[in-house]
């Protein structure tokens, strides 16, 4: 998993005044929790809305005032009209105790499938898995350059190659190469077609 840093403060005060005097002032209230106190704080607008916004997950070193946390973002809550971050929870990370998270899918490779006009189809941008935070990777990576006309890649084809546990369903179909208007199926498509219909 990708890692940046971020630096807080500790909130003086817990309300509503004081969490509005905050996004005044270009901060976002924050709370950390996982580890049994809930540590309330603030961060810099700017600087989380950098993690948010990315496609990437990362482990964050938070910095609240010279005590130094491992955390993810498990949840936020955005403003409806500015898209700006209003809220954000942060889990505090166990080395040693699994944590769920959602993973980006990424695809390396040029299908064969859809160089010969196929349409390639993602129904999942990210999967949620669970894993230790020191063996998650940062996406699960699927080369799709033998994929054909008609083939799919379902969640049960991914766990050998991932040290991770997904929690998606197993036979949920997350990529797939369709038949497109003036794709051309080669020979070896047509005959890897039949077989798998028969065996189906």
């Amino acid at each position: 998993m990708k890692k940046a840093k971020l630096s807080g403060s500790l909130r003086a005060n817990v309300g509503k005044k004081d969490a509005k005097a905050l996004r005044v002032a270009g901060r976002v209230p924050c709370v950390l929790y996982g580890s049994g106190e809930q540590i309330h704080f603030s961060v810099r607008q700017v600087d989380v809305e950098k993690l948010i916004f990315s496609p990437d997950v990362y482990q964050v070193e938070l910095d609240i005032d010279g005590t130094k946390k491992k955390a993810i973002i498990q949840d936020l809550t955005m403003h409806p009209v500015t898209d700006h971050a209003v809220h954000v929870d942060f889990l505090e990370l166990d080395d040693n105790k699994p944590v769920k998270v959602q993973l980006p899918l990424r695809t390396v490779g040029a299908a064969i499938g859809v160089m010969n006009g196929g349409k390639l189809r993602q129904p999942y941008r990210k999967l949620k898995v669970l894993g230790l935070p020191g063996e998650l990777p940062e996406a699960i990576t699927v080369d799709i350059s033998k994929m054909r006309i008609g083939n799919q890649v379902r969640i049960s084809n991914l766990a050998e190659a991932n040290n991770v546990q997904f929690l998606d369903p197993a036979n949920a179909v997350v990529l797939s190469i369709k038949m497109a208007r003036g794709a051309v199926l080669t020979s070896d498509e047509d005959e890897e077609g039949a077989e798998e219909a028969a065996a189906e």
